[in-house]
């Protein structure tokens, strides 16, 4: 999530938390054109953001992963999600002179336990029967903060293997059996383009930005997916919930891209506390 630095109580600025996609840079724009109303924002990660928003200190957060019942009803006042666009968690890698790398669940998950430890593993060479892969070190990286986009790909890894479930399981912030620690989808993303033989989940839009290599997945229906907008969108078509809380990773269809997601705006339902003066800035 990301933090708000502006001044809340002319209520001409409006502040937010999320780590979120560089593609709200022009909405926000496009707001403070039409409304008057600047949008600021920190990335700190979702932990942090929801804190700040339970705290009342910013205006509304954002996250890849919903509030589940019980941070719910820890809020001091009911809240909304409001679901603004989808995206997805990719694999970003950094291997010299490898292209085209596939990737199942079940590998990525054993990279993260610490049992795949090198790049010429024979179950990732079984899976990809073209490449020439190298007998070096592989370091896969994860987020130190807590964050919407570890729920989502451990809510993935979760649904693929049971060893992943008993020993670390879902959520924002986990004890990591093996990898390197790095702040952000920025720091994640920045770790694997510059230390070769790392590997790492970051938001798609953090990979395509760097123009880091990312891994096709195994979907369930046994396909190798990129990750790209017809693969995103083939995730949601299924039923949404009237509250808009799911979880869409793994999904069946055919051509979906496993590791896709909603994002939400979260905020409360009655915006009138605390004194605050809702209105439009005169232009």
């Amino acid at each position: 999530m990301r933090s708000r630095s502006s001044g809340r109580e002319k209520r001409d600025d409006c502040g937010c938390q999320r780590d979120f996609p560089p593609s709200f840079n022009l909405a926000f724009k496009s707001y403070q054109d039409k409304t008057g109303v600047s949008v600021t924002y920190g990335g700190i990660g979702s932990g942090g953001g929801i804190r700040s928003l339970k705290d009342r200190v910013v205006d509304f957060g954002g996250s890849d992963a919903y509030l589940s019942d019980k941070e719910m009803s820890e809020m001091p006042s009911a809240t909304v999600h409001v679901p603004t666009c989808m995206g997805a968690v990719v694999m970003a890698y950094n291997l010299p002179g490898v292209k085209d790398l596939k990737l199942t669940g079940e590998i990525i998950a054993d990279i993260y336990l610490g049992k795949i430890t090198r790049w010429n593993d024979n179950r990732i060479q079984t899976v990809n029967p073209g490449l020439n892969l190298p007998d070096r070190v592989l370091n896969p990286v994860y987020r130190s903060d807590g964050s919407g986009t570890t729920f989502v790909f451990s809510d993935y890894l979760t649904k693929i293997s049971g060893e992943w479930a008993d020993r670390v399981g879902t959520g924002k912030s986990l004890k990591w059996p093996a990898g390197l620690a790095a702040k952000g989808n920025p720091g994640v993303a920045g770790i694997i383009s510059q230390t070769p033989g790392t590997i790492g989940y970051v938001g798609s839009e953090y990979a395509f930005a760097l123009n880091i290599p990312i891994a096709q997945l195994k979907n369930k229906a046994g396909r190798f997916i990129s990750p790209n907008a017809e693969s995103i969108s083939a995730t949601a078509s299924g039923e949404m919930p009237a509250d808009t809380r799911t979880m869409i990773t793994n999904a069946p269809a055919s051509d979906a891209y496993p590791i896709s997601c909603f994002t939400w705006i979260i905020l409360y339902k009655e915006q009138a506390y605390n004194g605050r003066k809702l209105r439009r800035k005169k232009r």
